[in-house]
């Protein structure tokens, strides 16, 4: 059976026209939601990409998934900003301050106090701390251009980051479906493993 999806997969110009539209729709919309593992998809992406003729495809796939990132972030932190400046808040606020723990937005207070917009580029690559120092900079009243000096460079580190994840996972086989997979569990373990082991050092013993 995989044989035969192997050889349904359809031509590297078909992949591209559909493939690069749909990992930037998929990283927007993962970082307005986060129902979509955005890290996986772009480590995903490089895997497909390295088994591509084209020289500029893992080129491509960083460009798409950077832009997309940073235009997602961009995009929740105003609308985080109407909730703000609104009386009544916004559904969009409400989420972000339900996604954020009261000791981890403090620790994000204190960061931003301490290094400034420049503290972005971390988060973006701790798995839940985009979240908590996003909340911080709107309730600190960043305004939206100094947010996007921060959240430019850590949109690159971030695309960078699960780049190098699917090309780890990619090179280990010669199938391109079994360096997707390996990728996608290697991001879905940089990703949920630090808040897993969080989870269970905050649980009381026995």
């Amino acid at each position: 059976m995989i044989t035969e999806l192997a050889r349904a997969v359809p031509p590297e110009s078909t992949q591209q026209a559909v493939g690069y539209p749909s990992l930037f729709l998929l990283v927007v919309v993962g970082s307005l939601v986060p129902v979509v593992p955005t890290g996986a998809v772009v480590s995903s992406a490089a895997v497909v990409a390295i088994h591509q003729t084209s020289p500029l495809a893992l080129l491509f796939v960083f460009a798409v998934a950077s832009l997309a990132a940073f235009l997602g972030d961009l995009a929740l932190y105003w609308l985080g900003q109407r909730g703000v400046r609104s009386k009544n808040g916004s559904l969009w606020l409400g989420r972000l301050r339900e996604r954020a723990a009261p000791e981890r937005l403090e620790q994000a207070r204190v960061r931003l106090d301490e290094h400034g917009v420049a503290v972005l580029v971390l988060s973006r690559l701790l798995p839940a701390g985009r979240i908590p120092v996003m909340l911080a900079c709107l309730l600190s009243y960043v305004p939206l251009r100094r947010f996007a000096r921060g959240a430019a460079p850590a949109a690159l580190a971030w695309a960078v980051t699960y780049q190098l994840i699917g090309l780890l996972g990619g090179s280990l086989f010669a199938e391109p479906w079994e360096g997707v997979a390996a990728a996608v569990g290697l991001a879905l373990v940089v990703t949920v493993a630090p808040a897993i082991w969080r989870r269970l050092r905050r649980s009381p013993a026995g």
